[in-house]
């Protein structure tokens, strides 16, 4: 994936996620969740993105 792609996608959600927290009235935990979630997603696709975390689907869960 390109820088540029890759900057403007993590510009698009901050904006977003700026959006959200500023203009839809929720309660702060909530918010928090919201937060942390989205952070998190962020983090693993961009991880993804430059080749630092292989993909979820080598994880196996159970048996």
């Amino acid at each position: 994936m390109p820088l540029t792609n890759l900057v403007i996608a993590l510009i698009i959600v901050g904006v977003a996620l700026y959006l959200i927290n500023r203009y839809i009235p929720m309660a702060s935990s909530i918010k928090s969740i919201l937060n942390v979630v989205v952070v998190v997603a962020v983090a693993v696709w961009v991880l993804q993105a430059v080749g630092l975390w292989g993909g979820l689907s080598s994880y196996r869960i159970g048996r």
